[in-house]
């Protein structure tokens, strides 16, 4: 919560929940190398179970791509965030994929973005591994990242010290 002195604050910190359930892996293990070499951001990935991904705080919606399998989020504070549902998966051509949010949208962590169907993905040759990064790492430290198991907008996933712009 932000108060009235918060202009005196260089920096804040915020959770990230997991946007859906599965079992967290090092953003290094995903099979590609845009995310495997941190170019879009740092983060962790998920070896998902569930079927809906969730939003993982509170923030707006900022970017559904037209193909479904990923979501952009911006924060309150200016944290820029990714949720890519699967490798290639922009080849399905949203097969397997269902948008329930809308660009534009506030969110609050929980609120579901899309259903899946992770079977479907999986039965058309695709991996289901979803990156979960900050784009705007200049603005941001990470400070701890889970490991195991995670319950979609329940498990903390990362917690980011987001700074102050200048």
């Amino acid at each position: 919560m932000r108060t009235l002195f918060d202009f005196l604050r260089d920096s804040w910190v915020i959770n990230l929940y997991a946007p859906i359930d599965g079992t967290i892996k090092l953003i290094e293990e995903v099979p590609d190398t845009i995310f495997a070499e941190k170019i879009v951001g740092e983060g962790i990935a998920l070896e998902p179970t569930g079927r809906v991904v969730v939003a993982p705080c509170d923030g707006k919606i900022v970017q559904i791509s037209s193909t479904n399998h990923a979501v952009g989020i911006v924060t309150d504070l200016g944290l820029e965030i990714l949720i890519h549902v699967g490798m290639d998966t922009v080849e399905l051509n949203s097969e397997g994929f269902k948008r329930i949010a809308v660009v534009g949208m506030r969110v609050e962590k929980g609120d579901v973005l899309l259903e899946l169907d992770l079977e479907r993905i999986k039965a058309l040759g695709k991996s289901v591994i979803t990156p979960f990064v900050i784009t705007n790492m200049e603005q941001a430290d990470i400070t701890y990242i889970a490991k195991g198991k995670a319950i979609a907008g329940e498990t903390i996933v990362m917690t980011v010290k987001v700074k102050k712009k200048e």
